[in-house]
């Protein structure tokens, strides 16, 4: 293809799924010509994003390793009658850092570019128009401009949250992560804190909710934050950073595209664990296959292995969604992840990354019954047909 508007590939969005997805073009093709459009100033939000060591494959470290800002050897959760301490490698990449790799890369790339603050009015499978008149051609065109674009089919809850990003007056005593203290009052569903220790003096606390509704009173929730930071003894100078956020979580998959459309990525195009919220791992996996393939190429076998594991993945997340919300109570939902944390850690594993095995389907299915589980509860709940 010719012409300055002409590309390979045009990424509509800067965020996780995007960004990832020019590492991964980038480094397995450096002359691929590549433009990504975002709408903001900078790429990536106001966010953090957390990964397991083996949720990144060899081929993919080279790109992903400058992305991350902390690593931990292992990580704790924390239940009224279950503590335990996994010893598995758990990373943190921030918005801060993916935006300053994803601008180097594209701008020592001699075919990317990079256009911030560009407002996309409308998307064809290979057409980009935006509000200035302007009109960008693709090879594919990648699509993944956040939940606000996704066509949700029915919610069944939200996974929301608060963090503040502290600053303490002397360290803490604590340096490896909490994913989950849910030995707090069970208000507004399943309810915990995960606490993310960058430095000794600076930690993130996150109060997060699986609720019925997608409300937050922010003022009640920034103190709530501080009183279990004085409780864990943490001496908070100040406030850094904040972060919010509410994510629908849907009742069935978003389709797949095919090769009429975009290539729908990120959370609107299903690309993200639908219990957990986790997407870093998804998003990865999608970019790498993309990455592999000749953009006018995408849809043979690679990607149909691809995208038959993913909706597979899907349908048991969002089975476990519905027996979540459906069959417990908001106070007695804990009772679930708690059961959830006595399986074996490769299983914990390969469920935040929802590459499942059929033994790990049955293995958390099967067993005692998490305390709480109502039959009627189930079969009343809108949550199942």
């Amino acid at each position: 293809m010719a012409g300055e508007n002409h590309w390979d590939y045009v990424l509509v969005g800067g965020g996780l799924q995007n960004c990832l997805m020019a590492l991964a073009l980038l480094s397995a093709r450096p002359a691929t010509k590549l433009l990504m459009l975002e709408r903001d100033a900078s790429l990536g939000g106001n966010h953090i994003w957390c990964f397991h060591a083996g949720d990144v494959s060899l081929e993919a470290r080279g790109f992903i390793d400058p992305l991350v800002v902390r690593r931990w050897p292992g990580y704790d959760v924390f239940f009224p009658h279950r503590e335990r301490r996994l010893d598995e490698s758990y990373a943190a990449v921030t918005s801060e850092r993916l935006d300053q790799i994803v601008r180097e890369r594209i701008g020592a790339a001699s075919r990317a570019q990079l256009l911030t603050q560009a407002e996309v009015t409308s998307v064809g499978r290979d057409w980009v128009r935006l509000s200035d008149g302007s009109e960008h051609r693709a090879r594919l065109v990648i699509d993944a401009r956040g939940p606000e674009q996704l066509p949700l089919h029915g919610v069944v809850g939200y996974q929301k949250f608060l963090g503040l990003e502290l600053r303490l007056r002397r360290p803490a005593a604590r340096d490896c992560p909490v994913i989950m203290d849910a030995r707090v009052p069970q208000t507004d569903g399943f309810r915990f804190f995960y606490w993310l220790p960058f430095e000794p003096d600076r930690v993130l606390l996150e109060d997060t909710y699986f609720s019925d509704g997608p409300e937050l009173d922010l003022t009640n929730l920034r103190q709530g934050i501080l009183d279990y930071a004085r409780r864990a003894g943490l001496d908070v100078a100040e406030v850094e950073r904040e972060e919010r956020g509410v994510l629908p979580l849907p009742t069935r998959h978003v389709p797949v595209p095919s090769a009429e459309s975009p290539l729908v990525g990120g959370y609107q195009g299903g690309w993200f664990h639908p219990t957990t919220g986790y997407s870093f791992p998804l998003a990865l996996r999608l970019a790498q296959v993309v990455a592999r393939t000749m953009p006018d190429r995408l849809f043979g076998p690679d990607w149909t292995r691809l995208v038959a594991r993913h909706r597979a993945g899907l349908r048991y997340a969002l089975l476990l969604n519905r027996m979540l919300f459906g069959a417990f109570l908001p106070e007695d939902r804990y009772h679930v992840m708690e059961r959830f944390y006595g399986l074996p850690a490769a299983t914990i594993r390969r469920f935040y990354a929802l590459t499942l095995t059929r033994a790990d389907r049955v293995r958390i299915l099967c067993g005692r019954v998490p305390r709480g589980f109502s039959l009627r509860q189930a079969l009343a709940s809108r949550t199942f047909p």
